[in-house]
This record gives C-alpha cells, sequence and structure tokens, in this order.
C-alpha cells in the first residue's frame, strides 16, 4: 500500500482560477491539495513577456481574502476611466463616445492590469507558506468520483481522499469529459492577439475599447515596467485570416498596425515582450456539477474578450464555491454533498450565461460595417453616455459584482 493523504478539497489545476481558489480555502484554514499536470512556471525573477490579467475590483477582494493581493512582487496599474468607441480601420472614429469614470460610482478604480508573471510568482510563493496546503505539480493524476467520496491517485505518489475534486484545468478539461458533461461551443473564426506596447505619451489610467468590423481592440493601461515608463497591454480580436499576417510581421510594421488600430492619442508605439494568439470562442458547459466535482472557470464557461470579463467569471466562480465550502465545514456538513453542488451552479451558471449571451450579443451588433447598424450602436452609445443610471449599470457590471 502507498501513501494516502487526506484533504478536504483537491483542486486539479494551478492557474489562475485554480489556484486563487486553493489558497482561499488554506486561507481558511481548509485541508486542500493543488494538482496541476505539468509543471509549474519556476520562481526565479522572470523577464516581462507581454500577457496580463484585467482584475476587476470585485476580483480584487477575492485575491485579498486568498493572500495574493499583498504578495504580488510587481505593481497593478489601476484602470480608472474607459472610453468606448466605434469606428472603421483607417477612417476617424465616431464622435458619438462612451466614457465611463469609476469616481461615477465612488469607486477607486474599474479594476487593474495585473502581470501574468506578477500572479504566478504570488501563487508559487503562497502554495508553499500555507500550512494546510499541498502542492503536486507535474502529476500525472487519475480520480475515481464516488457517492462516498473521491479518490485522486497520483502516478508515482500518494493516493488523496478528498471529499470535493475542483476542475480547473481550462477549456478542454479532462474531468469533465470523465464526469460525461457536454459544452456548447459557438466559434467566433476571429483569433485574439494578445501583447504589450510601450508609447510615447501617459495613458492616465484610462482603457480604450475600440469597435472595429474585425473585432474589437482594446488598450488596458498598465503600470510601468523595467522596459518602459508608459505601458499597455493589448488585446486585439482579429479575422483568422488575417492574423496569421499580423503575428508574422517585423516589430516596426506590426507597431504600425497596432497604431492603425489604436490612433494617435498615446504617440509613437512599439511592442514589448512576446506577442500570444489564442481561437476565439464561446463554450458552456450543460452542468457545473457532477458526483463529488466542480467545475470554475474556463473548465465550465469561456466567452469573447470583448470586456475583459472571462478571468473574472473564473474568479467569481472560486469566491461562490469558496463561500459555500468554508460554511460548510465550519457547520460541520459535507463539502462535496449534492446539495452544496446544486446551491453552487443556481449561483454561477445563470450569471456566467448571461455575460456569454451579453458579449455574443455585442460582438455580433459591432462586429460588421453594415450602414444602419453601425447608425443604431452609434445612437445606442451616445444615449448610454447620456443616461447615467444606465451608465452606473454598465459600470457595476465592469467592476464585478462580489460573489458569496
Amino acid at each position: 500500500m502507498g501513501e494516502r493523504i487526506e484533504a478536504d478539497v483537491c483542486v486539479v489545476g494551478a492557474g489562475p482560477v485554480g489556484g486563487t481558489l486553493a489558497c482561499r480555502l488554506a486561507q481558511a484554514g481548509i485541508a486542500v491539495a493543488v494538482l496541476d499536470r505539468a509543471a509549474l512556471p519556476p520562481m526565479e525573477h522572470p523577464d516581462f513577456d507581454g500577457r496580463a490579467y484585467a482584475v476587476a475590483a470585485g476580483s480584487r477582494v477575492l485575491l485579498e481574502e486568498a493572500g495574493l493581493w499583498a504578495k504580488l512582487p510587481f505593481p497593478a496599474g489601476p484602470i480608472r476611466d474607459i472610453r468606448v468607441t466605434d469606428g472603421r480601420l483607417g477612417r476617424p472614429a465616431s464622435p458619438l463616445h462612451l466614457h465611463f469614470g469609476a469616481h461615477d460610482v465612488g469607486a477607486e478604480a474599474f479594476g487593474w492590469m495585473v502581470e501574468a508573471r506578477s500572479l504566478r510568482m504570488a501563487l508559487n510563493a503562497h502554495f508553499q507558506a500555507l500550512p494546510t496546503l499541498r502542492l503536486f505539480a507535474p502529476a500525472q493524476v487519475a480520480v475515481e468520483l464516488q457517492d462516498a467520496g473521491a479518490t485522486v491517485r497520483i502516478a508515482g505518489g500518494p493516493d488523496i481522499a478528498a471529499r470535493l475534486v475542483v476542475a480547473a484545468e481550462g477549456r478542454e478539461s479532462p474531468l469533465r469529459a470523465q464526469a460525461g458533461i457536454p459544452v456548447t461551443r459557438i466559434p467566433y473564426h476571429q483569433t485574439g492577439i494578445v501583447c504589450a506596447i510601450a508609447h510615447e505619451r501617459p495613458h492616465d489610467e484610462v482603457a480604450l475599447e475600440h469597435f472595429l468590423p474585425a473585432g474589437p481592440f482594446a488598450q488596458l493601461p498598465m503600470a510601468p515596467t523595467e522596459a518602459a515608463p508608459h505601458v499597455s497591454a493589448i488585446v486585439w480580436s482579429e479575422r483568422d485570416a488575417v492574423a496569421p499576417r499580423m503575428l508574422a510581421l517585423p516589430d516596426d510594421a506590426f507597431a504600425r498596425e497596432v497604431a492603425r488600430r489604436l490612433g494617435p492619442h498615446l504617440g509613437a508605439v512599439r511592442p514589448i515582450g512576446r506577442r500570444w494568439h489564442y481561437p476565439l470562442a464561446a463554450m458552456l458547459a450543460h452542468r457545473y456539477v457532477a458526483t463529488r466535482l466542480a467545475l470554475v472557470g474556463d473548465a465550465a464557461h469561456g466567452v469573447h474578450p470583448i470586456a475583459g470579463q472571462g478571468l473574472n467569471l473564473g474568479f467569481r466562480d472560486a469566491a461562490a464555491l469558496a463561500a459555500l465550502v468554508i460554511e460548510a465545514l465550519a457547520s460541520g456538513l459535507d463539502p462535496g454533498a449534492p446539495d452544496l453542488l446544486r446551491r453552487y451552479q443556481a449561483r454561477r451558471r445563470p450569471d456566467n450565461l448571461m455575460m456569454l449571451a451579453a458579449m455574443h450579443g455585442l460582438e455580433r451588433l459591432f462586429s460588421n460595417d453594415f450602414p444602419l447598424l453601425r447608425l443604431a450602436r452609434d445612437v445606442g452609445i451616445n444615449a448610454v453616455h447620456r443616461l447615467p443610471p444606465l451608465k452606473r449599470l454598465f459600470i457595476r457590471q465592469a467592476m464585478g459584482a462580489r460573489a458569496a
């Protein structure tokens, strides 16, 4: 017989959502095992690679409760204003625009841009510091889910007896497939291009969401890095047929293409770090739970990055599940009981489904150049801009509702 250990919760997937959930539970004194099929990136000081996360104000609360926010080694850049415009490539944007200010609802910021390396380093450090958390990575795992409990077998390692297993493995979750949970996928025939730029003028902590016929183009203000004093993240949705040409351009030509979409307000731009790309599609799991299993983050859902809400929806999953598990264990109840899992699904699936539908509708509305639709959406943008109650509703949604 090999070693056998016990955990209240076993989280499979040590990325931002799974790792944060595990830290939140361990911060509350709960016995947690975290497993990842891949080796975690190293702890040593990595170079900036061009990736960053938009962490909504509601998600920051979860990171604080998990003990991670204070451990971020690089500063987070606040997003205090958002400007939404509609345009056509190579032509002036519509004079009608929408401006959101966090000050409109008395908030410090909509959210913060957190470098991917910063959150990874905070997670790795915190995994080692929490006494009730055990990390196994890389680990080849086999999971058995039964009514009485779950067993997670690690090749060459211990067996873990757990009362709840959490699948946080991403869109192609093996645990979701093993549980027979079907998914619906909506391809957008677009490629997401993610990178960072240095620019001549300060961004003044203002984000830009510029709708173009090929897809939305976003500039997100970041804190200074060792590479430059004025830095922004770029999230660029491009047609699949065009994206490979853009990605293959040398830096100077790539910078010109970014500037064509961005406009002149930040002055000269140059790319820094790497360029990343991934296919864009919406996805929704038909169920979020199975026997002793809960799905969180990209294992449960995926939305178009049109408003930067994908990761934040995953953080809201983690916050909701953590609250239910902490409450159950404090009351001496089973954290993997069917009733608790039903409550988790009831809290999170409607919110995620609503966000998926909203992002899909926005993508369909804005990713075209039909004159009548352009007129209708420009009028709509201007109407929202002139109606403070409606603006406040959009602002609160962008900041992220606090999951409970």
